[in-house]
């Protein structure tokens, strides 16, 4: 995420997070933001998520999305991509890290977890889960077209 007119990298990284909250709301206020990890190309040692370069700054974000719903893992990093990047215009997407989550009530719903230098995963599907007093409070839809 670049940012711009920042001095420190503390700075950087509250800007950027807070940037990419506002380009995220309302739509996908489920998306977690972290700082993102950074290491050097050679020597593998860490390096700060921002980097700095004449006042203006580089910064290595994680989102994290959670995926109802969906088949395989490239399902779910498709979604999380097309979800997150249609509000990040121009910042590169990568996925870090897909995980299944089993649901608690047998009924096996898939989760996805991916981070990325600006991204992660979610889509709301948990509509499929209904109890069966929703059943006797809404009416069905033929039901409706019948009255």
């Amino acid at each position: 995420m670049p940012v711009y007119d920042v001095e420190t990298p503390d700075e950087a990284v509250r800007i950027a997070i807070s940037k990419t909250g506002e380009m995220l709301n309302p739509d996908l206020n489920y998306v977690e933001i972290n700082m993102g990890e950074r290491s050097c190309p050679h020597c593998g040692d860490q390096l700060e998520p921002a980097f700095i370069a004449a006042d203006e700054s580089l910064v290595a974000l994680e989102l994290e999305m959670t995926v109802f719903n969906v088949e395989r893992d490239e399902h779910a990093a498709r979604i999380a991509r097309k979800e997150i990047g249609q509000r990040l215009e121009n910042i590169p997407l990568e996925v870090l890290e897909i995980v299944e989550i089993e649901d608690d009530d047998e009924d096996a719903a898939e989760s996805e977890e991916a981070g990325s230098d600006g991204e992660s995963d979610e889509d709301g599907g948990a509509d499929d889960v209904a109890s069966e007093s929703d059943d006797d409070v809404l009416p069905e839809f033929d039901e409706l077209m019948n009255e």
